[in-house]
C-alpha cells in the first residue's frame, strides 16, 4: 500500500531540494512529490517519507540524493524548440565570431540532449568550412539519468520527427535489424560537445574560459526569484563581454536586478 507523505515531511524534502538544487516547491506540489517518490519508498521497502529523507541525507556518496532529484527533474525538451534562438544564433552571433572561427557555448540545462544537438547542427550547417571552425558545447544537468540519454546521442524516430529529412540524414544514422525506429547522432556532432554533470546552485561552475552563448531555457520558471537573480549574475560573469544569453518563452528578467541589455524578448545581451 502507497504511504502518504505528511507536512512535516513534505516541508523537510521542500526545503531540502531548495536548497540543493534551487527548484522552489509551492504547497500544491504536495501530491507531486508524494507520487514522483513512492515508486522509490516501495523499491527501498521504507514504510514513510520520514525513513526515506533519512535515507538520502544519511548517504555520503550522495548517490540516493541524486536519484531523488532525478524522479523529481522535469526533463521535458525538443529538437528546434524555440527556434528564434537558432536563427539568432545563425544569423547574428556566427557572422560576428568569423574572424576567429571560434565559439564556445553552455548549454546549461540540457536535458536528454536535444537543445545541445540542435545547437551543434545550427552550427555545422551555418558557417562554410565548419572543420575550419573550432566549435566547443558544454551540455549539462542536474540529472544523471538524462545525461546518460544525451550522451548516448540515440533518439526513437518520434522525438526526431521535426527535424527536415535533409538534416536529418545529414548528421543521424539510421538504425537497422533490432535498432530499426531509431536515430543515432552522427560522430561529426558528437565530438562537439562535452557531458558533464552541474549543479546551477554551485558556487563556482569550474569554466575556465569566457563563453560566448549561455543557453538556460524553461529552468528559471521552477526558481524563486531570488534564486533567479543569483543564477542569471552568475551567468554574467561566465559569460564575456558582448556575449550572449537565452531563457525560455515563459521566462522574464524583468523583475529581478541585474546588468545585462535586453536585445529582444529572452535574448540579453552582456555590454561589452
Amino acid at each position: 500500500m502507497d504511504c502518504k507523505i505528511t507536512s512535516k515531511e513534505f516541508g523537510l524534502f521542500r526545503t531540502l531540494i531548495y536548497n540543493e538544487s534551487g527548484i522552489s516547491l509551492g504547497p500544491q506540489k504536495q501530491s507531486l512529490l508524494e507520487s514522483r517518490l513512492s515508486k522509490r519508498l516501495r523499491e527501498l521497502k521504507l514504510e514513510t517519507f520520514l525513513q526515506y529523507y533519512d535515507e538520502v541525507t544519511g548517504d555520503p556518496a550522495r548517490e540516493e540524493f541524486t536519484r531523488m532529484l532525478d524522479l523529481i527533474s522535469t526533463n521535458k525538451t525538443d529538437f528546434l524548440r524555440e527556434p528564434k534562438h537558432f536563427d539568432f544564433l545563425r544569423d547574428v552571433i556566427l557572422p560576428e565570431l568569423i574572424p576567429q572561427k571560434r565559439i564556445r557555448i553552455w548549454s546549461s540545462a540540457c536535458s536528454t540532449g536535444e537543445e545541445p544537438y540542435t545547437i551543434a547542427i545550427t552550427l555545422f550547417e551555418s558557417v562554410q568550412s565548419p572543420q575550419e571552425w573550432d566549435f566547443k558545447i558544454l551540455a549539462s544537468d542536474l540529472s544523471t539519468r538524462v545525461l546518460a540519454r544525451a550522451a548516448s546521442g540515440i533518439y526513437d524516430e518520434d522525438r526526431v520527427r521535426d527535424i527536415p529529412p535533409g538534416v536529418l540524414r545529414r548528421h543521424f544514422l539510421r538504425g537497422r535489424g533490432d535498432s530499426t525506429g531509431c536515430f543515432k547522432v552522427k560522430p561529426h556532432l558528437a565530438s562537439m560537445i562535452r557531458f558533464r554533470r552541474l549543479n546551477l546552485m554551485d558556487d563556482d561552475f569550474l569554466i575556465k574560459n569566457p563563453l560566448d552563448v549561455i543557453f538556460c531555457r524553461n529552468v528559471m520558471i521552477y526558481f524563486d526569484r531570488p534564486t533567479q537573480e543569483t543564477l542569471v549574475n552568475k551567468f554574467h560573469r561566465y559569460l564575456k563581454p558582448g556575449g550572449y544569453l537565452f531563457i525560455g518563452h515563459s521566462e522574464s528578467l524583468q523583475w529581478i536586478s541585474h546588468s545585462f541589455k535586453c536585445l529582444a524578448p529572452t535574448i540579453y545581451q552582456r555590454e561589452r
